[in-house]
């Protein structure tokens, strides 16, 4: 069962890579994208919960302060899905993708404020040497970047890691008392409508998108949230938080990987995304030892 569940887990980080690529290869507003995505995803969980009716019932018996808590995660990942979308339209997909895995780095500062939760000495170097990473990558890309390599692509991408640890803080506090599916389908419902009031109060369009696009965003949601997601939720039962934390960390490698060898990307990292990466996720590995657990977007 351990060989199945590690199995399972190796596939969630590989389909969870593929999400930037096919974020990149969609031509819709970043804003169009984020909500159909999550128009999908929640069009699949809500299946599921009629699929087995025990979901539904646990969904019907929450009560108002766990549905107000889990809308307010919800319009942080909302929040989070804005910035780091729109982050690929202004900067590389391993720039991106590498910032927005640091929300460790948040996640674990909080939590030892807030939540008393002890950290260790490798955690607070780890923390220390992620931020010098950070520093690194977008200071560095700011004045020596390329065409794809942009600040603001690269803050937009820390903003979106930063509501990512937000969201992460708050949902690893909820899914104490609550399954995965009722969970999931509050906040993806309630990110969906705050997605929608986004592109409506900026006028963005959502009816005019082409069908490849859509095609590209249920794929999205199929491969990087259900394949994505949902088997690294149900993996973590079986594999040690630790070894999920590492093998998570080839999220990053394996997009900025595919990035570069498809051929209608084809992105070539700067020097200083290299540097500053390999920094960075070595203090994320550090920040997620003993017991502090990295989750998927």
């Amino acid at each position: 069962m351990v060989e199945k569940s590690f199995l399972a887990l190796v596939i969630s980080v590989l389909s969870v890579s593929i999400a930037a690529i096919l974020i990149v290869s969609c031509s819709a507003p970043a804003l169009v994208i984020s909500l159909y995505r999550m128009v999908f995803t929640t069009l699949l969980i809500f299946f599921i919960m009629v699929i087995k009716r025990s979901y539904y019932e646990e969904l019907i018996q929450l009560s108002s302060k766990q549905i107000l808590l889990m809308s307010i995660i919800g319009i942080i990942l909302a929040v989070h899905f804005t910035f780091w979308i729109t982050s690929l339209k202004f900067t590389s997909v391993a720039s991106s993708v590498i910032l927005v895995t640091a929300h460790p780095i948040i996640v674990g500062p909080i939590s030892h404020m807030v939540l008393k939760e002890r950290l260790s000495l490798f955690n607070m170097v780890g923390i220390l040497i992620s931020f010098m990473g950070v520093i690194i990558l977008v200071l560095g890309n700011y004045g020596f970047s390329s065409s794809i390599d942009t600040f603001s692509g690269n803050v937009l991408a820390l903003l979106g890691g930063i509501a990512a640890g937000l969201y992460i803080l708050g949902g690893r506090q909820m899914r104490k008392n609550i399954s995965v599916i009722p969970y999931v389908f509050v906040v993806y419902s309630v990110a969906t409508v705050v997605l929608l009031v986004f592109c409506l109060g900026t006028q963005t369009s959502i009816v005019d998108v082409s069908i490849q696009d859509l095609g590209i965003i249920f794929l999205m949601a199929v491969i990087a949230g259900i394949f994505g997601h949902t088997l690294y939720n149900w993996s973590l039962e079986k594999v040690k938080a630790s070894v999920a934390s590492v093998v998570l960390l080839g999220e990053p490698i394996g997009s900025a990987f595919f990035a570069f060898v498809i051929p209608w990307i084809h992105q070539v990292p700067s020097y200083w995304t290299i540097i500053g990466g390999i920094i960075i996720l070595t203090g994320v590995y550090l920040t997620s030892k003993k017991g502090n657990t990295v989750y998927l977007r």
